[in-house]
């Protein structure tokens, strides 16, 4: 048996806790990373409580001091945790009333542990949100700077991991900056539902003292309070939002993991990652491993798998506050830290990749990738689609037969399959030819994929202006 029940409810019972269940329920180990925002929640409730009179200034003022130092106390690694205490907020109130007596007793009138964690929760998302957006801006800029940088870098371009159509390679990193962009949305709009204060709705009802919430809600940051407290204390949509945020992030990174795992191999030879993002073989010399992409792939997994925990924690909780709550946690946790670091790997690498260009556009002369262009410029021509189609068709058949691009064969050649063909053909079937010509907005056309870069870095300055 443990040795004591817990100070803060244990009047009614009659028998120690028993040893493993104390250790079996308490959350200490893993919800003391909620410090901070636990100390500074309370120090924003004694403020309200002192403005409305259950506190005396006094009282606030040793609250507020004894609060500060255990702050110190943490920080410098000199806090004893303790698990009888179960939680970080017992733990913090229990060594305040070491410090200053009674009045640390007081600090939690008008409150309960389930407002008071759903209000830590909040304010310590919030936080990891505003790091994790300066992580994914970062790796925009990267993305818009290096589409700028190789606009006029030609590779092909792929539908079913097939040579298609050749495109530049600035265009297709632009490709993945739009997805990050959709998700730079979706974490702004998931912010402004975190930002929401539970603080105030106690236990499950509210308090019968004369608490101002709109002032604890100013002192904190928060937008506004919560409408209902039976829903306050037991929300947790805003984490698995989150979650649903990081899991579609991390589907797009891991899109963009696979590319650059193929691109990096000795079939593909598109680029070169720098030495230290990747490792080498203990047995095979010759080896350059993209492990940072690599694991960002891996990491998608774990990702999807805190999403679904969530889910299923809260499918079939009555209102308001259960003990399930306990276990958002460690996967909300992992889930920040996962996000946070995948970003900062990708925003330090990708803007350091290199394009080995000759080889992205060797790959672009092979599969025929302008035999859509002969297809439009047969068209322009008068030819119905469906006869340029099979035309086309006949063509790359007999370049497959003589080893022959359709830029490479001859006028007398192409002739024999359409006499509409003339001279003039070559200048769409070159792989420049091809590119400048979808020249609209979302085109692959290099003065679109810049004009694109700069509407992006636009974007990105009303973003961070805050329109």
């Amino acid at each position: 048996m443990s040795q004591a029940t817990n100070q803060s409810w244990g009047g009614r019972f009659s028998e120690p806790t028993d040893a493993f269940v104390a250790r079996f329920t308490a959350s200490v180990n893993f919800d003391q990373r909620l410090a901070r925002q636990d100390i500074q929640g309370s120090i924003a409730h004694a403020t309200m409580l002192a403005r409305v009179g259950v506190l005396t200034d006094e009282e606030r003022d040793a609250i507020i001091s004894g609060l500060n130092e255990i702050q110190g106390e943490i920080e410098r690694g000199e806090f004893n945790w303790s698990v009888p205490l179960e939680d970080v907020h017992m733990n913090i109130e229990a060594r305040l009333t070491d410090k200053i007596g009674i009045t640390g007793k007081k600090l939690h009138t008008g409150r309960s542990r389930n407002d008071q964690v759903a209000t830590d929760i909040r304010l310590f998302m919030r936080d990891e949100i505003d790091v994790i957006e300066v992580e994914l801006k970062r790796l925009r800029e990267g993305m818009i700077e290096l589409a700028d940088r190789e606009a006029d870098t030609i590779m092909p371009g792929f539908t079913h991991l097939q040579t298609a159509q050749p495109v530049t390679f600035g265009h297709h990193i632009l490709a993945w900056q739009e997805m990050l962009a959709r998700d730079h949305e979706r974490l702004l709009d998931c912010r402004k539902r975190v930002n929401v204060m539970p603080l105030g709705a106690a236990a499950l009802a509210g308090t019968t003292y004369p608490i101002d919430r709109h002032v604890t809600a100013e002192l904190l940051g928060f937008d506004r309070p919560s409408e209902n407290s039976l829903d306050a204390v037991s929300d947790r949509d805003f984490a698995i939002e989150f979650t649903s945020f990081a899991s579609i992030l991390l589907m797009h990174l891991s899109r963009m993991s696979e590319e650059l795992v193929l691109w990096t191999s000795a079939q593909f030879n598109f680029i070169d990652l720098p030495d230290r993002f990747c490792t080498g073989s203990s047995i095979m010399p010759q080896k350059k491993n993209p492990d940072v992409p690599e694991l960002v792939r891996g990491k998608t997994g774990r990702v999807y798998g805190h999403l679904m925990a969530l889910l299923t924690l809260m499918k079939s909780q009555p209102l308001a506050y259960n003990k399930d709550n306990q276990e958002d946690k460690e996967p909300l946790f992992d889930a920040v830290d996962t996000v946070r670091d995948c970003l900062k790997a990708f925003a330090d690498m990708v803007p350091a990749i290199e394009p080995k260009k000759a080889s992205m556009y060797e790959a672009a002369r092979r599969g025929f990738s302008t035999a859509t262009d002969l297809a439009d410029y047969l068209v322009r021509k008068g030819v119905a689609f469906r006869d340029a189609h099979e035309i086309v068709g006949q063509s790359v058949a007999y370049g497959l037969k003589t080893e022959k691009d359709l830029s490479e064969m001859s006028l007398d050649e192409l002739k024999q399959f359409s006499a509409t063909i003339e001279q003039d053909v070559f200048e769409v079937l070159t792989l420049e030819g091809s590119v400048a010509a979808r020249n609209h907005i979302g085109g692959t056309a290099p003065n679109q994929v810049r004009a694109a870069a700069q509407r992006a870095r636009e974007a990105m300055a009303a973003l961070k202006a805050g329109a």
